[in-house]
């Protein structure tokens, strides 16, 4: 049972008899004829108990976007239902108008709609509708909780999107479907040409020379069909925030570029999120387009509060493919002694694969650095010189074995990622 403002406003006017005739009795007169409004009030509204409610709506939703959560509500009842409802979605899930009113005739259904704006990723969920059923008077109500669970998944908001047709103009140019020529690009065999000034000498088809009476050279194309095998960093250094998302949310942003980019390059993409067990996989082996896959794997990950088994990484490659790959490593230079994890599993990877490594940068060491006002901001440069000097290290230990490195700032990340392995594939090295 619940009360609503009105009952509370007659309880106010009936202190006024009781102030004026103080006594028992007219105490108890007065809080008798209250009992029985409010009995008689609750005795005709309608049963809550009789209600049945079935959600309908999207099952996904991108980082903050709208989406509607439909509420269907049937009364069972013989009796009027005139009340409001509750939605117990979680306070991320961002709802608009969890409470509201409801007017449902007997034996009929009514719909409402509850509107999700999502501010954090994952799985949102709302296990139950609370109603509340009034009388005419709406002086008192019936209350029941129903069981009615409901459940979205937020999806990552791939901001890099718009990064995507700059960089795929740039592999079509590559790959001779747009009017550029770059000469060299990839090792494939595509057709054969007449010779121009200019050409590679080593490109001439001797054998098509001969039947033709003419000098032909080869054209080559950038390698399709290769293997992309990205892993993301899901341990306690993936938990950090910078600006206003974690390392592990702008790992993704950098992911889902580069494995659509790959994708449409006609290159074959694995998605491993690991720390100390594997999180999450896709790839292009499954059903349905890549991106969807890779949002829908990415949704539910967290990060996990425990150190990065690194030694365990080559396995994990290993059980993807055998066969040598692009392997991009998505992790951080913060956080632990890379010479132990990261540094002996990137050697290890670039003895088969081609490795890059990319680690996210906090904007706000460029900052500490620039400002140097007072003796509290020196000692912060001192200390951001320090921890970039830290990064320039691993880096240049990375490169001594061969390892390719992208260490850039959160939105700089996706766009850089994507022109390293458009360089990658110029060069012929995947």
């Amino acid at each position: 049972m619940a009360i609503s403002g009105r009952f509370v406003l007659l309880v106010l006017l009936g202190l006024v008899p009781v102030l004026l005739l103080p006594g028992w009795g007219s105490f108890f007169t007065v809080g008798a004829v209250l009992a029985a409004v409010a009995g008689a009030d609750l005795a005709l509204a309608g049963s809550p108990r009789l209600l049945r409610a079935v959600r309908s709506g999207p099952a996904n939703v991108a980082l903050n976007a709208t989406a509607p959560a439909t509420l269907t509500i049937h009364n069972g009842g013989r009796r009027r239902l005139r009340g409001s409802f509750r939605d117990a979605w979680q306070p991320s899930a961002g709802a608009a108008n969890p409470i509201q009113l409801v007017d449902v005739p007997a034996g009929e259904s009514r719909s409402a709609a509850v509107v999700l704006r999502p501010v954090r990723r994952g799985d949102l969920k709302s296990p139950h509708v609370t109603f509340r059923s009034f009388g005419p008077m709406r002086l008192a109500a019936r209350q029941r909780t129903v069981a009615c669970p409901g459940s979205i998944r937020v999806l990552p908001p791939f901001n890099s999107r718009r990064h995507l047709p700059s960089k795929l103009q740039k592999l079509r140019e590559l790959d001779g479907k747009a009017a550029v020529q770059i000469r060299g690009a990839g090792t494939e065999f595509d057709s054969l040409r007449d010779y121009v000034r200019g050409d590679d000498v080593r490109s001439i088809d001797w054998r098509a020379t001969a039947r033709r009476s003419a000098v032909v050279v080869r054209t080559w194309r950038p390698e399709r069909d290769r293997r992309v095998v990205m892993v993301l960093d899901t341990s306690r250094t993936a938990a950090a925030r910078i600006n206003d998302e974690t390392r592990l949310d702008s790992g993704m942003e950098a992911a889902l570029l580069l494995g659509v980019l790959a994708e449409r390059g006609g290159d074959r993409v694995d998605f491993l999120a690991f720390d100390r067990r594997a999180r999450a996989r896709a790839g292009t082996a499954g059903k349905g387009n890549l991106l969807g896959r890779l949002v829908q794997a990415m949704a539910p990950l967290e990060p996990e509060l425990i150190e990065m088994d690194w030694a365990a990484v080559p396995a994990q490659v290993r059980t993807v493919t055998a066969h040598r790959s692009l392997v991009v490593l998505l992790t951080s230079f913060d956080g632990g002694a890379q010479e132990e994890g990261l540094i002996p599993a990137a050697a290890q990877l670039s003895a088969q694969h081609v490795v890059v490594v990319a680690a996210v940068r906090d904007p706000q060491l460029g900052a500490m650095l620039a400002e140097r006002s007072d003796a509290a901001g020196v000692f912060r440069a001192a200390a951001a010189e320090r921890a970039l000097l830290q990064r320039a290290a691993v880096s240049a230990e990375l490169r001594r074995f061969g390892v390719e490195v992208v260490d850039a700032e959160p939105h700089q990340l996706p766009p850089r990622l994507a022109d390293m392995y458009i360089r990658l594939k110029a060069a012929g090295r995947l």
